[in-house]
């Protein structure tokens, strides 16, 4: 979505005062957040809108406008409506796009965490992974753990410690799968391949997560690569 360039924030800000007033909302304030992986938010009790900050600071006009409205729209149904068909409705009336997420082609911002799986498929979060996670994309979307599309972690491109229970769960997967006991750098992909091999012990079965992740660059072209939808709120 682009009607014109990047915006600066205070640009956006007198954007969104102005589609607030245009649309009645003269008594509702305006203020960015920090947020990464939401573009704005209706807050009913406060009768205010929010942009994210950092996001505000990478997208065109349209994106801002379009996040704006879809605020708006909210504060205009109400908060029973949700993402439903009332507030449906009411966002295509002012001009809105009526869409959930961001233009997945929008840009988005990169966490310091970076996971990647053994067939290279990359995510990247803010906050250090609590435990040992699966690619979902190797597991054909199933949201079933799987060891051997195990994922490895580095933060800001550096080997980093993952934390007491992540650490635990992965020396577990370590005796699991008949891998040396460690937390090094690499346990990861030799737990990856042993699994893949099928040489397991019997064990107890691990609260373990499932991940989404972009595919490699080099796999397919950039427009097609999977990335995680930033909602509106």
């Amino acid at each position: 979505m682009d009607q014109g360039g990047i915006m600066n924030l205070v640009e956006a800000r007198n954007l969104a005062r102005e589609l607030m007033d245009r649309h009645g909302l003269t008594d509702w304030k305006f203020e960015y957040d920090d947020a990464k992986r939401r573009a704005g938010m209706c807050h009913y009790a406060r009768r205010r809108i929010s942009l994210s900050a950092p996001l505000t600071s990478v997208y065109d006009e349209g994106e801002v406008r379009d996040t704006v409205l879809h605020e708006v729209a909210h504060a205009l149904a109400g908060s029973a409506a949700g993402h439903g068909a009332e507030w449906r409705a009411k966002a295509r009336e002012i001009g809105c796009s009526g869409l959930r997420y961001v233009d997945p082609g929008a840009p988005t911002l990169d966490g310091p965490w970076i996971g990647v799986c053994p067939r290279g498929h990359r995510a990247t979060r803010f906050r250090r992974p609590g435990a040992p996670m699966s690619c979902r994309r190797c597991g054909g979307g199933a949201k079933t753990f799987e060891p051997s599309h195990l994922v490895a972690w580095t933060y800001r491109g550096h080997d980093a410690a993952m934390g007491e229970r992540y650490e635990r769960e992965l020396r577990a997967m370590c005796v699991q799968f008949g891998v040396e006991v460690s937390v090094e750098p690499g346990t990861e992909e030799r737990i990856a391949r042993a699994a893949a091999s099928g040489r397991a012990l019997v064990v107890e079965p691990l609260d373990l997560s499932v991940l989404d992740l972009e595919e490699p660059a080099s796999d397919v072209p950039a427009g097609d690569r999977w990335r995680s939808p930033v909602s509106r709120g």
